[in-house]
């Protein structure tokens, strides 16, 4: 393997730019290829077992992760096959805005045929890695988690567990691996009048398969990410398409949505691993920390309003010119759509052609709010009637309350969601918490990479480090180990004082990124390079270690 000095000057080369020596740390563990990667067993006692709720992109990186290393385990899935979010959300767009190489795991690399892929191809990925490792002997389908506690005298989870006939089942893992994901359950808005809708009304991600919208006037409420997708899916199929959004989003150029990647490229991907290696790392640069500066507020900058420094600024004169040359003749629209907030406030849109869209005849952008909702379409504060014969939720998901598919009880007997206070969640590198022993929470509190990256490293980052505590649970006869309490409100100290100079909190805008306090418990302040030395090993004093009991 090169050396150093010799991996950061080749990407540096790779990128046209010079790339900081922190990044070394990712460039180094990624190079290897993956298939010359496999991790020695763990030695651990004979009935050890984690129990891993969830089989979808979390849930299928901690099962490869504990098969690989041997030790046993069972995944608990509610539905019918594993997938999560990408088995779920079918509506008409739906994709990735990470560029699949990116967006897949280092240890299981794909022939992708798009950039960025669409919803059907992320699924079959999903699915070929199940096959691919022979997970679905591991995996029970339609059995769902509805309770966990802690029992201190066996130093066991006990998990109530509905089966697929209704019947009840407990189960007694030593660790628990909750991969539920932050995106369920969905997020219906509170507007008078909603359940009176004659029409058809859904949520994106409860798409009907046999919905039909040809010349039907449909209503799109919210304007996010799932409506950016859908929206200009749609537009010529329907009627009539009003849209309405709560306020304007940040969209970027999209250069890449829907091309396919060149037979050659594709060639060189599937055959030279080192190349294929070097590309990754590339992507992971470009569309991750690379653009971290950009989200620091500058306490000299003189116009704190639109923007958080001069390159956040810069940012926001590209986009700006973006939009104008995107609507055209459409000018009229500019104030209705651009945001008076800087870039990178919320989450960052990859325009899928949204403002071309707004300039369709057939399409209406609402920004008036809406008072109510009648049998016969929408009403708005200005007493105007929008008349409806689908209406379409695109208001996402729940995002701030973690974990709330099951109730889970820590060592004092306290519920999960007492202890968060419902939204505020907090976990100790956003994987573990204390009075909950030998629990671990995937895409947890404060892990999602809001300036950029891929969410799926992340999950690989986590599962290094739950591997490396299980590995010390073996080699200490532990039966238990928590997370300090200490270390833990030390940590969420440090992640809310990097947030207060973040663009997160910035105060001219509203994010569901931050709860009903304020505060920040989405995203990650950390460069994924931080967050990887900081998972690389797991310190044994950061736990309290009890020795395994004999019951």
């Amino acid at each position: 393997m090169p050396d150093r000095e010799l991996r950061l000057r080749m990407l540096a080369v790779a990128m046209g730019e010079e790339i900081p020596a922190e990044y070394d740390a990712i460039i180094e563990v990624e190079l290897p290829s993956p298939e010359e990667a496999i991790p020695a067993p763990i030695d651990l006692p004979p009935d050890f077992e984690v129990l891993v709720i969830g089989a979808g992109v979390s849930g299928l990186c901690a099962a490869v992760n504990l098969k690989q290393r041997g030790v046993a385990f069972t995944v608990l899935e509610k539905s019918g096959t594993v997938g999560g979010i990408w088995r779920d959300n079918r509506y008409p767009g739906a994709g990735v805005d990470t560029p699949n190489h990116l967006y897949s795991f280092s240890f299981a690399p794909y022939d992708w045929s798009m950039y960025f892929a669409l919803r059907d191809e992320l699924k079959e990925y999903l699915e070929h890695i199940a096959d691919k490792f022979d997970l679905r002997p591991r995996i029970y389908f339609n059995t769902a988690v509805e309770s966990l506690a802690y029992d201190a005298t066996t130093q066991r989870w006990r998990v109530q567990v509905r089966l697929p006939s209704g019947d009840l089942e407990v189960r007694t893992p030593n660790v628990v691996i909750s991969a539920v994901g932050i995106f369920n359950p969905i997020k219906y808005p509170n507007i008078p009048g909603l359940e009176t809708f004659a029409g058809p009304c859904f949520h994106t991600a409860e798409w009907p398969d046999d919905i039909d919208l040809t010349d039907k006037r449909v209503v799109v409420i919210g304007n996010g990410a799932c409506a950016m997708q859908v929206g200009p899916e749609i537009q010529n199929q329907v009627k009539a398409l009003t849209i309405f959004q709560r306020s304007p989003h940040w969209a970027v150029p999209h250069a890449h949505f829907r091309t396919p990647i060149p037979e050659s490229l594709r060639f060189l991907l599937r055959e030279v691993p080192l190349y294929r290696i070097w590309y990754r790392l590339r992507l992971g640069w470009a569309y991750g920390d690379r653009v971290h500066g950009a989200l620091q507020k500058d306490p000299a900058w003189p116009h704190p309003e639109r923007s958080l420094n001069s390159v956040n600024d810069a940012h926001r004169a590209y986009f700006t010119q973006y939009v104008i040359e995107e609507l055209g003749e459409r000018a009229d629209l500019l104030e209705q759509v651009l945001p008076t907030y800087p870039p990178f406030s919320e989450r960052l849109l990859m325009d899928n052609g949204w403002y071309r869209m707004l300039r369709n005849e057939r399409v209406n952008l609402v920004s008036t709010p809406i008072t109510e909702i009648t049998p016969a379409g929408v009403v708005t504060d200005d007493g105007e009637r929008h008349a409806s014969d689908i209406l379409v939720i695109a208001t996402g998901f729940d995002v701030l309350r973690f974990l709330t598919s099951f109730e889970a009880r820590g060592r004092s007997g306290r519920s999960l969601r007492e202890v968060w206070n419902e939204d505020d969640a907090k976990a100790y590198l956003g994987t573990v918490i204390p009075d909950f022993p030998n629990f671990f929470c995937l895409y947890g509190p404060n892990l999602q990479p809001g300036h950029g990256g891929s969410i799926m490293f992340v999950v690989e980052m986590q599962m290094r480090y739950v591997m490396d505590v299980i590995r010390k649970m073996g080699q200490a006869n532990a039966g238990a180990v928590e997370c300090r309490a200490q270390v833990h409100d030390a940590y969420n100290d440090a992640v809310d004082d990097l947030h207060a100079n973040m663009v997160w909190t910035h105060p001219g805008m509203q994010t569901y990124y931050r709860n009903s306090r304020g505060r920040i418990v989405v995203n990650s302040p950390y460069l994924n390079s931080t967050y990887f030395e900081m998972t690389r090993e797991a310190k044994s004093v950061d736990f309290v270690i009890e020795p395994r009991t004999r019951v």
